[in-house]
């Protein structure tokens, strides 16, 4: 049976030109300064920050409104242990067998290699899930449009929020990541998306020497 789509009134905070300016401003400067950050420092994270961050996340827009994803915020050390063996694993053959020599080069400006440590230095790993397909209260499979879209949004707005509450992060996609929905003990429907080390950086932590493409190589003004 369809639904009849009920509408309320938009919530929305207009402002004026200068504050406008000034937010987006401030945005852009603050965020600007993100970067993957693979060297952590094991002081705790207060738990609400990641919280936060993740109803940040669930605000995101997504298709038909399905909000096709689940995150696993892991700071048990144990987990995180399983977690990186696993994900080293995978790297190793990866690193030596998988990865086209232009991959291989791709990569080199960024030093990195199949070792993990940030997985288990972390105070926290926050692994995204995508539901590939919704499960309905009788079992019956529900199809999902748009979810890889759709959870790429929410981790974005992921990003963000935990850059904006001062939390460093890393962004990584070992492949295969399997190992991930069974060590976290997630349903058959969900996929590993992304797992992202939260935290504070070491104190001596360095990031790649690298820059981003300027306004005008990436705007097309029509």
């Amino acid at each position: 049976m369809s639904q009849t789509a009920v509408f309320q009134a938009l919530e929305f905070e207009w402002l004026d030109e200068t504050e406008q300016l000034r937010r987006s401003r401030e945005f852009v400067e603050r965020i600007s300064k993100r970067r993957s950050v693979r060297d952590f420092s094991t002081r705790p994270v207060p738990m609400e920050l990641i919280e936060n961050a993740i109803r940040a996340a669930g605000s995101a827009p997504s298709g038909a409104n399905q909000q096709p994803w689940t995150f696993v915020a892991v700071s048990d050390p144990a987990l995180k242990k399983q977690m990186r063996a696993a994900a080293e694993a995978e790297e190793k053959e990866s690193y030596a067998r998988r990865m086209s020599q232009e991959w291989l080069d791709a990569l080199a400006p960024l030093g990195t290699d199949w070792r993990k440590p940030h997985i288990e230095d972390a105070p926290c790993v926050i692994v995204a899930f995508r539901q590939a397909y919704g499960i309905a209260a009788d079992g019956q499979r529900i199809k999902h449009y748009y979810s890889e879209e759709s959870v790429g949004i929410a981790v974005g707005l992921l990003l963000a929020a935990l850059h904006w509450s001062g939390l460093a992060t890393l962004t990584h996609t070992p492949s295969p990541m399997k190992f991930l929905a069974e060590i976290l003990e997630r349903p058959a429907n969900e996929r590993a998306y992304v797992l992202i080390p939260v935290g504070y950086p070491a104190d001596d932590a360095q990031a790649p020497a690298i820059s981003k493409k300027r306004l005008d190589d990436i705007l097309l003004r029509r």
